[in-house]
């Protein structure tokens, strides 16, 4: 029993060891594992050096490396770096100073050598070299062996092994980079809107206090609300209050940021989500049916109505509307009143009109490319029914373009929405943003778009979850990956 124990023990480390190695290849997840278990990269680091003096590592390399350079490959690397460097500044029509060549050719030169030593280090040591290059996570391998390391690099090391039990799950790892991918996202949203808000002409102080302002009455307000500090310092505590749900108070109206976005942003996504959804709902079996019946009087009419659909804007389909529905036959209330679910099926219609014509448009496409595919001829040919075949081969496989545009089209309608708010008087984010944009209500127009752009990040990343959902290839390719 003992004995078993201690194998499965020992398998345990290897799989941990092995897991490690391979993040350690990849530069973005080997800076992670470094920075996350830095107090056991410290120490692994420290018996590395140790180990590399006392077995002669760094004596080795220190000779392949004198060996290389009486060869002259330092020297190749370097003319070659001079070379790419010339006729990269020729190309573009950069003039550049022959100190400044050299210097960038020399740190290019030095990189790829130190590259080369390592390969060559590699090679030997893979074709059973006499004395074996350890490496750095061979290191780690057999620090694990020791119990104390093991229970002391659990305790220092715990961040770096939760990044390791993400990254040994492929539905978790396919899902945290996307989360990953979407926070940079939302840091260069929130660069570019606070940029651009930054160097706009318009002033704060002086739309919100007039004309008849004193120079004195400007400096103090631009004081109060922090816009005298330096641009970087205004940037840090604009991200810093997106990360923190506290965006401060809003330049007119001095009410809390936060507080205004978390009334107004549910209107807005709300409308846009059942928009969606009813869309979805009537898109899909158009565009199966037009692509089931091609050239056909069903599928001509079903493109045509979706061609009207693309080529309507949304404020005049909203007045006409207003005109007819709410003015003429008094069906309908004109403005929207979130106590009222009548008020809100005309800015449904209108918000998801654009939306039903390009899914049913990009459900009839894709369904037409897939049923003329090898495997639904044989599908059919073993006497499968044409129902089966259709929902059971053809639909799931023609989702993927169709999710992609459902996924585009809602990040569209949600940023989008202001014109539809303005003409039903829905007093949404779109709106609020707009409203605020003339000022420029920096906290306001800050916190609406960048909660905007979280919002469609969110979508994108259960967009590509819902890849994987419908594709089986997608998933293999997950778990290999």
């Amino acid at each position: 029993m003992t004995g078993d124990a201690t194998a499965t023990g020992y398998g345990f480390i290897d799989r941990i060891a092995s897991l490690y190695h391979k993040m350690y290849i990849n530069p973005a997840y080997r800076l992670l594992l470094l920075i996350l278990g830095a107090p056991i990269t410290l120490i692994t680091y420290g018996v590395h050096q140790y180990r590399k003096t006392k077995d002669g590592s760094s004596k080795q390399a220190e000779q392949l490396k004198a060996s290389l350079i009486a060869s002259g490959a330092k020297e190749r690397l370097l003319e070659e770096a001079k070379d790419q460097l010339k006729r990269k500044h020729a190309f573009f029509g950069q003039t550049v100073s022959a100190e400044q060549v050299n210097r960038e050719a020399e740190r290019l030169a030095s990189a790829k050598f130190e590259a080369l030593v390592q390969e060559r280090l590699q090679n030997q040591s893979s074709e059973g070299s006499s004395s074996k290059i350890l490496t750095f996570t061979d290191t780690f391998h057999q620090l694990l062996g020791h119990p104390l390391f093991f229970a002391v690099s659990w305790v220092l090391g715990l961040p770096m092994y939760a990044l390791m039990a993400v990254y040994s799950n492929p539905y978790a790892k396919y899902v945290a980079e996307r989360l990953f991918m979407a926070l940079f996202v939302i840091l260069g949203v929130s660069f570019l809107v606070f940029t651009i808000l930054y160097i706009s002409p318009m002033s704060p102080a002086a739309n919100i206090l007039g004309e008849t302002a004193t120079n004195e009455q400007i400096a103090a307000f631009n004081h109060l609300y922090g816009l005298d500090q330096p641009y970087l310092t205004q940037l840090w505590n604009t991200i810093k209050g997106i990360f923190t749900f506290d965006l401060g108070r809003s330049f007119s109206g001095n009410e809390n940021v936060s507080v205004s976005i978390a009334n107004k942003f549910p209107v807005t996504l709300t409308l846009t989500a059942i928009s969606t959804i009813i869309a979805v709902l009537i898109a899909l079996p158009i565009g199966i049916i037009s692509a089931t019946r091609p050239n056909s009087f069903l599928d001509y009419t079903f493109m045509f109505i979706a061609l009207l659909g693309l080529s309507i804007p949304n404020f005049w389909q909203g007045l006409i509307f207003i005109l007819n529905f709410s003015i003429k036959w008094s069906w309908l209330p004109a403005t929207y009143n979130p106590n009222n679910w009548l008020s809100a099926i005309m800015p449904i219609i209108v918000l998801g009109t654009a939306l039903t014509a390009a899914v049913a448009r990009m459900t009839r496409s894709s369904t037409l490319e897939v049923i003329h595919e090898d495997y639904i001829i044989t599908a059919r040919a073993k006497g499968l029914k044409r129902r089966s075949v259709l929902w059971n081969h053809a639909v799931g496989n023609a989702l993927i373009p169709i999710i992609t545009v459902i996924g585009l089209q809602f990040g569209t309608m949600l940023g989008g929405a202001a014109v539809t708010e303005k003409v039903f008087n829905i007093s949404g984010i779109g709106s609020y943003i707009v409203d605020k944009q003339f000022i420029p209500d920096i906290p306001s127009i800050m916190g609406g778009v960048v909660y905007t752009a979280i919002t469609i990040s969110i979508v994108n990343v259960i967009v590509d979850l819902m890849y994987a959902f419908f594709d089986p290839r997608i998933r293999s390719k997950m778990k290999q990956y």
